[in-house]
């Protein structure tokens, strides 16, 4: 078999070296790709991102006309239930999905609630406290969903309360959720209580 001649060699060497330098140049271009990909799919996050902020401040901004949250009493009594778990948000009564996000009640955080015969102190570390009075505690029931948060069917503690000229449900969950019933009939209890006191100081008063 006859050995290449010099020609030969040189035009492999040649293709091969060019070969070389296309398989790196496409690596090149492979990774140019590839950043402008990432870098693309970073702005689109971001857009995304400022869209939900700009919705939620503007839905803020329709909420406005709703009073500010009260404040606890100095002096609530003595606590009848406790509860350590997640608050997962608060909407329009009736419409899980029409989240109300005005005075931070559109903020999800760990929450620490007490039940006593003033009312219902939600403490949130890391956003705004409120206090819901008895008098304004209309009902409370076990349920799967708010503010667009599913969870299995009785995973969640709603109590309904108004503030304002608005109906509220407030959605939380314990972190041992075989309390929701009690929880759920205490309230209920309480809310009934209150409810044939008033009627029976009307009674007397039209007296």
């Amino acid at each position: 078999m006859t050995s290449l001649t010099p020609l030969a060699a040189q035009i492999t060497t040649d293709l091969g070296t060019r070969l070389a330098a296309e398989q790196k140049s496409a690596e090149v271009t492979d990774w140019a790709a590839r950043v402008g990909w990432l870098v693309g799919l970073a702005l689109f996050i971001a857009l995304v991102y400022w869209l939900m902020r700009e919705g939620w401040k503007w839905r803020g901004t329709l909420q406005g006309d709703l009073p500010e949250l009260p404040d606890a009493p100095e002096e609530p009594g003595a606590a009848r239930l406790t509860m350590s778990g997640r608050y997962h948000g608060s909407t329009t009564a009736g419409q899980w999905l029409d989240r109300i996000v005005a005075h931070g009640l559109g903020t999800r955080s760990r929450v620490e609630l007490t039940l006593t015969d003033a009312g219902l102190d939600v403490v949130r570390p890391g956003a705004a406290d409120f206090f819901v009075p008895l008098t304004q505690v209309r009902e409370a029931r076990l349920d799967k969903g708010i503010a667009g948060k599913v969870l299995s069917e009785g995973g969640l503690l709603v109590v309904t309360w108004e503030h304002g000229d608005k109906l509220i449900d407030s959605g939380f969950r314990s972190d041992h959720a075989a309390e929701h019933t009690e929880w759920v009939e205490t309230l209920n209890h309480m809310i009934d209580k209150s409810s044939d006191i008033d009627q029976s100081s009307d009674t007397e008063g039209a007296r």
